[in-house]
């Protein structure tokens, strides 16, 4: 092993944490233009509710899409179609006046989404780290995300005090081209064994689908989904109307939380500011232990976590306690997942086979957003949307058990 080949941190995982940091930032604070968006147009909640939920729907499309260009044709091509796609989605956004005219732009967001986030960017740091250092690597990439999180809704609450939320998208499809400067510190070689190169796409793709552990792996990122995305989409607005008023003499008004609306904003990034930690110590376990009893025991924790969180009284405290604690565990499943998928099937295809098992995960997205916007209509909260999300967790946690965690074996010539 070479000298270069051994570093932890190379230009290629400080470019790729940019990228996602700049990806998240923004795409996690969409939950903060859903009471503006459906107060001005008078919309039930459930219509951008819907855009979102089509946004992570073309986000899982995608992903398999952009892992096979990336593969093809490289990895730069894919960011920078990523990139555009996802500028001009937002930007254009703004101008939508009809719910379906929202919704379709989605498509673009989504897939702009795609290009310039996990599937393509985890696959281009995982080829480059060595083994030793590849689920660290994929876990200080994954916090990286996090870190975008933990900017991007407080980042939108302050900028929609001043501006329009119409403005506000605009300033974004701006910004997201400002990772397109982070380019030249990625490569675009992906290493490649001779058995691996001896398989086509297609072929390794079909045998995956073959493989029962692979299908495991795949239904069990569902719920990930599914809880990630309905508490980025509704956890703001949900604070926002389901909370007990902030004190006014207490800690959080003391930091100048004195609302529910800025108690929402603050949530989303704490979430993200505790998965910083919670995604990087994932990494650095998945190089010690097993990963599928590690993804079972975060989906065990999350299940517990929301329970208790819905079966309490819901307080500004316990907003906070829950950010943290949910935090740890957010994306937690990024890096154990991945590098599963790297570790049992190779790294030639990696952006593929990972960008399927993603789909999952965004079927799980469209379920959580759509859903609760839904059942928002319907009751006039959040709870069952909430115990459904409840429901799904704990079966992931339980199909994890049974995969098997060891290399494929590669089908030669």
């Amino acid at each position: 092993m070479s000298q270069h080949s051994a570093r932890l941190f190379t230009p290629i995982l400080i470019g790729g944490c940019m990228i996602l940091l700049i990806n998240f930032s923004l795409r996690a604070s969409f939950g903060m233009f859903q009471i503006p968006i459906s107060a001005e147009f008078g919309w039930p909640r459930v219509e951008f509710s819907m855009a979102i939920a089509i946004q992570n729907l073309a986000w899982g499309i995608g992903q398999p899409v952009f892992g096979a260009v990336a593969e093809r044709w490289g990895d730069r091509l894919a960011i920078i179609l990523g990139a555009f796609l996802y500028s001009a989605g937002l930007i254009l956004t703004a101008f939508a006046t009809t719910p379906a005219t929202m919704q379709l732009l989605e498509v673009m967001v989504g897939f702009g989404i795609a290009g310039t986030g996990f599937g393509v960017i985890l696959a281009v740091i995982g080829c480059a780290a060595s083994d030793e250092n590849r689920s660290l690597a994929l876990g200080i990439a994954t916090a990286a995300g996090s870190a975008g999180q933990v900017f991007g809704a407080p980042l939108a609450e302050i900028l929609l005090q001043f501006y329009p939320w119409q403005t506000v998208f605009i300033i974004f499809g701006v910004l997201v081209l400002s990772c397109l400067l982070f380019l030249p510190m990625l490569g675009n070689s992906k290493p490649a064994t001779r058995s691996e190169l001896e398989e086509s796409m297609g072929a390794v793709v079909l045998r995956a689908f073959r493989d029962p552990s692979y299908l495991m792996i795949f239904a069990g990122f569902f719920s990930c989904g599914y809880q990630l995305a309905f508490i980025t989409a509704h956890f703001p607005a949900m604070v926002e109307e389901m909370c007990g008023p902030i004190a006014p003499g207490g800690m959080l008004a003391s930091m100048g939380i004195t609302t529910t609306s800025r108690l929402g904003a603050v949530a989303i990034s704490l979430i993200g500011l505790a998965n910083i930690a919670g995604a990087i110590f994932a990494g650095w376990l998945g190089k010690r232990y097993t990963k599928k009893y590690l993804l079972a025991g975060i989906y065990t924790l999350r299940t517990i976590a929301a329970a208790v969180f819905i079966m309490m009284p819901i307080t500004p405290g316990s907003v906070v306690v829950f950010s943290l604690v949910m935090g740890g565990l957010w994306l937690a499943t990024v890096p154990l997942t991945s590098g599963l998928v790297a570790y049992i099937y190779g790294l030639r295809y990696m952006a593929t086979l990972y960008g399927f098992v993603f789909l999952s995960h965004q079927l799980g997205s469209f379920m959580g957003v759509w859903l609760g916007g839904w059942l928002y209509d319907v009751y006039g909260d959040y709870t069952l949307v909430w115990w459904i999300g409840v429901g799904v967790g704990a079966f992931s946690a339980l199909i994890h058990l049974p995969i098997r965690e060891a290399p494929a074996r590669m089908v030669t010539a």
